[in-house]
């Protein structure tokens, strides 16, 4: 193949679908560690003690205006996407997949659980299950290395544009998340406390686990989520 050839098929063929890649491998990941993810925030949801900063403001928002939970974390996912233009961040099918499937499932499984009863003790294990598997699902999504959640492409486009710290910016995001959302009422608890604070340790002992090695060299950002 010649190296025009070659430019060319770079252009039209995305990296995750080379040879060498591992795409079904990597597709699978996304999906399952997608799932989970929903499956997390509900936990936590549910729970009622606090939920994940990003959720804090999706419960306020849903308590003003009546929406589904997935609905207002369709459009709160396609409104941080919508900041990317201007810091220039490229999203990967990993960061559309984080949308779509999320805010699909998310309500589905908070009907699941709505029907767990309500004693502390089901909802501290709700709330600690729910953190722990957050932290599985994030390795096995950000593991795939097919883009980055909405989120975390927002971060490092903050990063990269204003040269402040990554755990700068993540904190002032999260801050400022977390205190718009409690003051739509959202729930602002221990477990979101405790999620800050264990959710980094998490994804550091599953990422290095779960990344998938491939034989070419990819073209899409993946980022890593930091704890605040």
């Amino acid at each position: 193949m010649s190296a025009d050839d070659e430019r060319t098929y770079a252009r039209a063929v995305p990296s995750w679908m080379r040879p060498g890649a591992r795409p079904v491998r990597r597709a699978v990941q996304l999906l399952i560690g997608l799932v989970l993810y929903a499956a997390s925030i509900a936990m936590l949801v549910d729970a009622g003690l606090g939920s994940m900063p990003w959720d804090v403001l999706t419960q306020g928002i849903v308590r003003r205006t009546g929406l589904s939970f997935g609905v207002v974390t369709l459009l709160t996912g396609l409104v941080v996407l919508a900041c990317w233009i201007p810091l220039r961040q490229r999203p990967g099918v990993g960061t559309v997949a984080n949308i779509v499937v999320i805010s699909a499932l998310v309500d589905p499984f908070l009907a699941l659980l709505d029907g767990l009863p309500d004693a502390m003790g089901i909802r501290i294990t709700l709330a600690t299950s729910g953190i722990v598997l957050n932290g599985l699902a994030t390795g096995l999504y950000v593991g795939a290395r097919l883009g980055p959640g909405p989120r975390d492409g927002l971060m490092t486009g903050l990063v990269r544009r204003t040269g402040r710290s990554v755990r700068l910016v993540r904190t002032s995001i999260e801050v400022g998340v977390v205190s718009v959302g409690w003051l739509l009422g959202g729930t602002v608890g221990f477990a979101t406390l405790a999620y800050a604070l264990a959710i980094g340790p998490l994804v550091h002992l599953f990422l290095p686990r779960l990344t998938v090695q491939t034989a070419v060299p990819e073209t899409v950002e993946h980022v890593e989520p930091v704890a605040v």
